[in-house]
């Protein structure tokens, strides 16, 4: 066959075909094997892979299986005549829900759901009183504010979620933080003047869900002028159809001492697979 393909008696049309002369169809089974940015970049090979590139059983096959009740939960007005594509972009895109306080999206390149909660949507002992606790503004969180502790002797985070996971494992994460950043003359520097008593006491978290599991472990803060994220536990969603209710705690209410120096941005739930693929989760 190789000798057929280098001999000049060789029909020239044959040294002409490519890639452009694959049917449509069968680029599109092609691209259901492949990642979502894969089929992006051939997409813009020619009009053939652009228009596989649309077709919705490609992008059904990304989406997870519940993607209906994710939309009819976080966008109620979505136009119905949107591709599967479209709908793989929208929910790509951070999505915001109860008043700002929670953000989620699918990761663009697994397809796999990311939730966020604010400070502003955990309830927080002592939130309200100054002398303790204070909203401050801060491009370093996705919220653009975080919740700072100057000091205080009782510590206590409490939230829940109810939401439609898809089916699968999920770790849940508190983004924190010793120390108060800020900058000056353009440069990133840290407060860690009031940093305290996390050194003392370990900090308890906890984690539960509707469908009975349990969760719990302890662990001391540390690594001042650096965002960490602590791993509090994982649940197993079965029913992606169902809505799944989470709560979750993180305190440290041994008051013999007092704790301080705390910057709280907010609480993440990933897909448990994350934690051997993204390195600022493998803090914990």
């Amino acid at each position: 066959m190789g000798i057929l393909f280098s001999s000049p008696s060789a029909p020239e049309s044959a040294s002409r075909s490519g890639l452009g002369e694959l049917p449509e169809s069968c680029v599109a089974q092609i691209m259901t094997y492949m990642e979502p940015p894969q089929i992006c970049q051939l997409a813009t090979l020619n009009r053939a892979f652009r228009g596989a590139s649309y077709a919705d059983f490609v992008w059904e096959s990304k989406l997870p299986p519940n993607y209906p009740a994710l939309l009819r939960r976080v966008l109620a007005d979505f136009p119905s005549h949107f591709g599967k594509r479209g709908i793989y972009a929208t929910l790509c895109r951070v999505n915001s829900f109860d008043n700002g306080t929670k953000k989620v999206w699918l990761d663009r390149s697994l397809g796999k759901l990311c939730l966020c909660v604010s400070a502003k949507g955990l309830s927080i002992t002592g939130i309200d009183d100054r002398r303790y606790w204070n909203h401050i503004p801060t491009e370093e969180s996705r919220f653009n504010s975080v919740a700072y502790l100057q000091q205080i002797w009782w510590f206590e985070v409490d939230g829940e979620l109810e939401f439609p996971f898809p089916a699968g494992t999920y770790s849940l994460f508190f983004r924190l933080h010793l120390g108060r950043a800020s900058k000056r003359f353009g440069r990133r520097v840290c407060n860690t003047e009031h940093v305290h008593g996390w050194d003392v006491k370990p900090v308890r978290f906890q984690l539960w869900t509707s469908d009975g599991q349990y969760v719990a472990s302890q662990c001391f803060l540390d690594g001042p002028g650096k965002w960490i994220y602590y791993h509090a536990g994982d649940f197993v969603v079965e029913n992606g159809n169902a809505s799944t209710k989470v709560k979750f705690s993180m305190t440290q209410i041994d008051c013999t001492h007092t704790k301080g120096g705390l910057c709280l941005d907010s609480v993440l739930v990933y897909p448990s697979e994350f934690r051997k693929v993204k390195a600022f989760l493998s803090y914990s």
